[in-house]
């Protein structure tokens, strides 16, 4: 499918650009936005899970590189704290990336369905959690440690591994898990922009290898993804999103058992 036509109709595609936009600024403002992109290719097309996944993971490579730059040029990803922590997660993830996306060719659309409206739901829940709790940490980890770096390690692995798998952004898993280890939610934001490179480039060579991957459709959703990136970046530098992130939690715990059935 890599230089195929586009698969889907022209309005079709409108409506992804749409959702992929909203998409884009839900990534760099709190983290859970790809998981949309996800669930609107599931939900509207007829693509196997291969293609979902691997389609969004190509695209999710240009959103990593976009985020990460901005985020670079704000300062979140300067301190040195930050930067053990970004490589340790980063480097981690890579395996469970190349596993998961070995593992969506044994995953059936229904499955694929099940999986991603457990995921939904549960990020959905967790900051609805993180919202009640006042975004306290459960866990704190010291990425200068090596008992930190060794937890941190295993939280990229399944991170990378789920991603990999459902074809969702890094960042959907990374801000929350982050957070609810103390994490500071703009400095989790930036770290899983770096992360998210690293989780979506491996996982598409895997995709790209089976030949699961739409490069057209890949840039017809990137390009629109990318620009709600940049500017869900200057949003979460203006403006307060926890509202954002309440509207956002509920709408996640809706939609997860529609796409669970």
């Amino acid at each position: 499918m890599f230089g195929s036509p586009l698969p889907l109709e022209p309005s079709l595609l409108a409506i992804l650009a749409v959702i992929a936009l909203v998409a884009g600024v839900g990534i760099t403002t709190i983290g859970p936005g790809g998981i949309f992109l996800t669930i609107a290719l599931y939900a509207l097309t007829p693509l196997s899970p291969g293609t979902i996944a691997g389609t969004a993971q190509v695209a999710f490579v240009a959103t990593g590189l976009a985020g990460t730059a901005a985020y670079v040029r704000s300062g979140e990803l300067a301190t040195g704290e930050t930067r053990v922590l970004t490589a340790v997660l980063s480097a981690s993830s890579v395996a469970g990336a190349l596993a998961g996306a070995s593992l969506n060719a044994h995953v059936s659309r229904a499955l694929f369905g099940l999986l991603l409206g457990g995921l939904a739901s549960t990020v959905g829940l967790v900051i609805l959690y993180r919202e009640r709790r006042g975004f306290m940490p459960v866990a704190n980890v010291d990425a200068t440690t090596r008992a930190g770096q060794l937890a941190l390690g295993g939280l990229g692995f399944s991170l990378g591994l789920f991603s990999g798998l459902l074809g969702v952004g890094g960042p959907v898993l990374a801000v929350p898990a982050l957070v609810l280890v103390g994490v500071p939610i703009l400095f989790a934001i930036a770290v899983a922009q770096v992360q998210s490179i690293f989780i979506a480039a491996f996982a598409s060579l895997g995709y790209l290898a089976r030949g699961t991957v739409s490069l057209p459709l890949a840039v017809a959703i990137g390009v629109p993804l990318v620009a709600g990136v940049l500017v869900g970046w200057q949003v979460a530098h203006r403006v307060d999103p926890d509202r954002l992130k309440l509207a956002l939690g509920a709408v996640l715990v809706l939609v997860g058992p529609y796409l669970a059935t």
